[in-house]
């Protein structure tokens, strides 16, 4: 009892009492078990002993699973840098409005999944993606011209936002969409390909239009993923096409 005489806590007797009464509760805190003062000359503490030692080990065991997938993640991490490095000073060498596109196309549909080898020059695109199932669409604020290739894979927006009125809202915001894209997002996009497009990327490429990544799988683009390195190619898409403006 404290001096007002209201009791402080529970006795010891209490609370050895409450432990008999619910066996499981160091299951549930096992933090106090490791804070707990085994005896070692007592018989009877060795199953506590025992159980801190699982304690310990089972912590051993998660704090090694996250470091291997921190290990994994940084090595993913260095692999995607390289890449998007590799693409970018590709893009760089181009010398034409045509190329350029071109490159953007055929790299990302090859190495985007990182599946394909890249090449020396880029082959003509066909977007038809790559056995992982990813679809490349890039959209340009231009007219048509000789010099740009009329092909699925590029769609052309002379009047820019006001020719994608389904993409308003995305284009004013500026920021990179991930997930599932509703039907008329889709039909503009991939057209007769649309019902293959099971999650997507769409990137602004500042003034200049916006990418679009589709895949196969519904998992491959989720709302709460990363999006550093797809900021990063849609950088390095508007730095390259506004060479030739």
């Amino acid at each position: 009892m404290s001096e007002t005489g209201v009791k402080d806590g529970p006795s010891a007797l209490e609370v050895a009492s409450y432990l008999r009464r619910h066996p499981d509760f160091l299951g549930e805190f096992p933090d106090i078990a490791l804070s707990l003062s085994v005896p070692r000359d007592q018989g009877a503490t060795t199953s506590l002993a025992s159980y801190q030692l699982e304690v310990l080990r089972d912590q051993n065991r998660e704090l090694n699973r996250r470091l291997r997938e921190l290990i994994e993640t940084a090595s993913d991490n260095e692999q995607l840098m390289l890449r998007v490095h590799a693409f970018t000073v590709a893009l760089m060498r181009e010398r034409s409005l045509g190329d350029s596109v071109r490159r953007v196309v055929a790299a990302l549909t090859e190495d985007f999944p990182g599946a394909g080898a890249r090449r020396s020059r880029p082959a003509e695109p066909d977007g038809a993606g790559t056995d992982d199932g990813v679809l490349v669409r890039l959209v340009l604020f231009r007219a048509a011209s000789a010099e740009l290739p009329a092909t699925d894979w590029l769609i052309l927006a002379p009047n820019g936002a006001r020719d994608l009125p389904a993409f308003g809202e995305f284009l004013a915001r500026g920021e990179p969409l991930c997930g599932r894209l509703q039907p008329d997002k889709l039909a503009a996009l991939f057209g007769a390909r649309a019902d293959e497009v099971r999650s997507a990327a769409l990137l602004p490429v500042d003034r200049i239009g916006m990418l679009a990544i589709g895949s196969h799988d519904a998992h491959r683009f989720h709302p709460g993923m990363g999006t550093v390195f797809l900021r990063l190619i849609a950088e390095a898409i508007a730095a390259a096409v506004a060479r030739f403006d």
